[in-house]
């Protein structure tokens, strides 16, 4: 009997063991299939696209299968999604317009702001029209919506217009509470990364750029600002001296700065006008989604690879970049170029760059990585909303630079910022140390104590030459002097419209215009785009969308706003390399 109930639990187990599995398995099967689905999204005539601005904007849509499944809607949102979007939009004939829905936006830089209104513009020189509403315009989207060709506000929002701002953090004396502080080498007087964490404030030098290029920006705005709302640019600076977003409301009409003010339910009317729709017909929609789903050009010629490199530089995928989001990975970038540059199927490569740098020898690797794969096929650089110090450094050496007007670039420097914990060790935890060495040099890096002068003047030989390299590098690249890059180097921050003027990009533009010149080069008639790296299968992006990120991170971030940079730096301090091509970690624009 006992041996009779054994078997009858093993087996009531193992079905319950096996339904849990089938269960699973199932589960992963509708995943894989919701992540896999691209199948093709009929357009009705007469059809909007409804773009909604809100979330973060990222430099690339990464797919969740995760949300997916739950319908979780994302608070990321690709630059390359929506500009796919707009450009579909614009080549399907039953797509009359686009209605934008600004909200709480966040862009990763102005250069991504900028690329959106210029397709936004295109968009409208094929003759269709655009509608832009907000309950209240940020400054980012209000400068997005401009380019509309109707700007409808909430009779109670309010739009702030109110000029550029840089905020930079400065962290020593919060450091040195818990006995921390740096010591520091580095090459280029403008080189200000570390006055972070060895200042108290901005030096001259670095008030100087960045008073530069804030200007530059604010001017661009200004400029494509005032030419779209037919408005004065003395007129938009005078607003923003007096703080527009505190007018009133009616004020905004008669500043130009809106059209009329309306409730959500009266735009829909407007729309309704646009479409020659009765008032009781309803109104034919598509998402960004629903984009996706959309028939494009059919893919024909040969084949452009555009291949995006955004986030931190570091040299492996444990180091991470410093809010454990998208890196450049070193280790990761070098194989997959080798393997662009062995395809023979890719005739040409646009390298997408969005970095404001960091590690000096992952830099150098990839700049080989390039420099092999431009010995192969023509490799044009797209510059996004920074490539600077070493994101300038893997640019440097391709055949053709294109940078959006806003870029931040240059920064050509280095430096080596070195913790020293002695102070927290001995003085507030009451660590002793004690020394046996064998050599001169034996304890160099302890713990125990910081470096002594004739360290950091080795230090500092050491800092110099990575300089030298990365100097002559650019020189090469550009097929300048080394003595005319000299000239713009010392870590000098440069707005690509000026950097174009010293010929540190080639020529201002957006991906669009980056791929035609690597079709040009590698004398294309026919071509389409392909992007990598390519998507991860389903099963690795479910994996990975619980091993990267999570709930916790995203309340983290939406509770520390612009100081969750800093916190996460400080949280991988240790794990950074102590040589670096960066540009300051918590230049915060307003």
């Amino acid at each position: 009997m006992k041996q009779f109930l054994k078997y009858v639990l093993a087996t009531v187990t193992g079905i319950i063991l096996v339904s849990v599995i089938m269960g699973i398995l199932t589960v992963i099967s509708l995943v894989g299939l919701a992540a896999s689905n691209a199948g093709s999204k009929t357009v009705e005539e007469n059809s909007v696209l409804t773009l909604t601005l809100s979330g973060q904007l990222e430099e690339r849509a990464m797919s969740n299968p995760l949300s997916m499944l739950t319908g979780q809607v994302s608070e990321k949102v690709g630059l390359d999604e929506i500009l796919k979007a707009i450009s579909k939009a614009k080549e399907n004939e039953d797509i009359k317009g686009i209605y934008i829905e600004a909200g709480l936006f966040s862009s990763d830089s102005p250069a991504s702001a900028h690329a959106i209104r210029e397709a936004l513009a295109d968009f409208r020189k094929s003759g269709k029209w655009i509608v832009a509403y907000a309950d209240s315009y940020t400054q980012s989207t209000y400068y997005i919506c401009s380019v509309a060709d109707k700007l409808f506000l909430n009779p109670q929002g309010m739009v702030d217009w109110h000029g550029m701002a840089a905020t930079p953090y400065f962290l020593k004396d919060l450091l040195a509470k818990f006995g921390v502080k740096y010591q520091l080498c580095k090459v280029g007087k403008y080189k200000s990364a570390p006055e972070m964490m060895t200042a108290d404030g901005m030096s001259e030098p670095n008030r100087e750029q960045v008073t530069a290029y804030i200007n530059g920006i604010w001017n661009v705005m200004l400029k494509e600002v005032s030419q779209s709302r037919k408005i004065p640019a003395d007129s938009l600076n005078a607003y923003a001296d007096r703080f527009a977003a505190l007018a009133n409301q009616t004020d905004y009409v008669k500043m130009k700065l809106v059209d009329k003010l309306l409730y959500t339910d009266e735009v829909k009317g407007e729309i309704k006008k646009m479409l020659k729709l009765d008032a009781d017909d309803d109104i034919a929609q598509l998402t960004l989604a629903d984009m996706s789903n959309v028939k494009g050009k059919k893919k024909e010629g040969e084949q452009v690879a555009v291949y995006y490199a955004y986030g931190d530089i570091v040299d492996s995928e444990t180091v991470g970049s410093i809010n454990d989001e998208h890196s450049i990975v070193a280790t990761t970038v070098c194989k997959d170029l080798e393997k662009l540059a062995k395809d023979d199927d890719v005739k040409a490569v646009v390298l997408r760059v969005n970095s404001p740098g960091g590690s000096a020898y992952a830099s150098e690797q990839i700049w080989r990585a390039v420099t092999n794969l431009k010995a192969k096929k023509p490799v044009v650089v797209s510059m996004g909303g920074y490539a600077a110090s070493g994101g300038y450094y893997i640019s440097c050496n391709a055949n053709h630079i294109i940078a959006e007007p806003t870029t931040i670039t240059g920064s050509i420097g280095i430096f080596g910022m070195f913790p020293d914990f002695s102070g927290l060790l001995t003085d507030k935890l009451g660590v002793k140390f004690d020394e046996v060495k064998t050599n001169k040099h034996s304890a160099f890096g302890t713990a125990a104590r910081p470096f002594n002068a004739e360290e950091l003047a080795m230090l500092d030989q050491y800092v110099g030459r990575g300089y030298e390299l990365f100097r002559k590098r650019v020189a090469d690249g550009r097929k300048q002097s080394v003595e005319a890059i000299e000239e713009v180097a010392q870590g000098r921050v440069w707005l690509a419209n000026d950097a174009l003027k010293i010929k540190l990009v080639d020529e201002i533009g957006g991906l669009d215009k980056a791929v035609e010149k690597a079709a040009q080069l590698a004398k294309l008639s026919e071509y389409h785009v392909n992007s990598y790296p390519e998507e991860s299968d389903w099963m690795s992006m479910l994996l990975d969308s619980e091993s990267k990120g999570n709930y916790l991170d995203e309340q983290l971030r939406a509770t520390l706003g612009e100081y969750y940079e800093p916190f996460t730096y400080l949280k991988s301090i240790n794990k950074r390399n102590a040589i670096q091509a960066r540009l300051p970690y918590f230049l915060v624009l307003r």
